[in-house]
């Protein structure tokens, strides 16, 4: 019984390890583009690297681009999520991470979102990233385009550069904000009749036109895949300082090509 107790526990000790192993060791020294299928060349790391540091100097978020052979026997959206946690990408406490994940064995590109950027950069946005930017050019041959291009409209929609369409929004986002704009004229029509129910409408009641109504932002919507450095791809900034933390929670999108 003994024996047989022992043989199951190094059996799961093995297999343990086994899936321990499937997500690569947190880079040390650290980076931000982690080629472990040699998939780019060297001059290619180096110009995403640059991008990728400059925009964490600047902003403190962090875009980290990771190249596996293959997620097997993850779902490609399960590994980046696990990746995105046991590296820590993003800073301690604003969980401000995105994880670019290629599988090139799998012919498979994910984007997970911390919880600090799912406002940012939805789940619907994530997905026209990668279906609409990156796929195309990866069914051309063409991976660095894909990935630069793909990784400039990350940035901008992170930096509020472009904005996502309400209807881009996660649809359990819809009632609420409904629902706010209902409980808002309610409260506004309740003010309106108070103020005219007073001594001759006199007083500090609400005066017609003037300026004086709601303000509403226009969104701009994302129509071109082109790429655009920006200031990103300049100077590394000094070097990568390392991940802080981030929490990931199962935001993004992908796709295969």
């Amino acid at each position: 019984m003994k024996k047989l107790l022992l043989s199951f526990i190094v059996t799961l000790a093995i297999a343990l390890g086994a899936l321990a192993q499937d997500i690569p060791a947190k880079p040390n020294p650290p980076r931000l583009v982690n080629d472990f299928a040699n998939a780019l060349s060297a001059d290619q790391r180096a110009a995403l690297e640059r991008k990728l540091v400059a925009y964490d100097d600047s902003t403190s978020s962090q875009i980290a681009l990771v190249i596996v052979p293959s997620v097997q026997p993850y779902d490609i959206s399960e590994y980046a999520f696990k990746l995105g946690r046991e590296w820590g990408v993003g800073k301690q406490g604003k969980n401000n991470g995105v994880v670019v994940l290629w599988a090139p064995q799998d012919r498979k590109v994910f984007i997970a979102t911390g919880y600090g950027l799912e406002g940012a950069i939805p789940d619907a946005i994530a997905k026209r990233i990668v279906s609409d930017v990156i796929l195309p050019q990866f069914r051309n041959g063409q991976y660095y385009q894909g990935l630069d291009q793909g990784i400039d409209n990350i940035i901008r929609y992170a930096s509020g550069e472009y904005k996502a369409n309400p209807s881009d929004r996660n649809s359990e986002e819809a009632p609420s904000g409904f629902l706010i704009f209902i409980v808002v004229f309610i409260v506004i029509l309740i003010i309106i009749s108070r103020s005219k129910g007073g001594r001759g409408g006199g007083g500090r009641g609400y005066r017609s036109g003037g300026g004086g109504g709601p303000i509403f932002f226009p969104y701009t919507t994302y129509s071109g895949g082109g790429s655009h450095s920006g200031n990103w791809g300049g100077g590394s900034g000094g070097g990568f300082g390392g991940f802080g933390g981030g929490s990931f929670g199962g935001g993004g999108a992908g796709g295969d090509y």
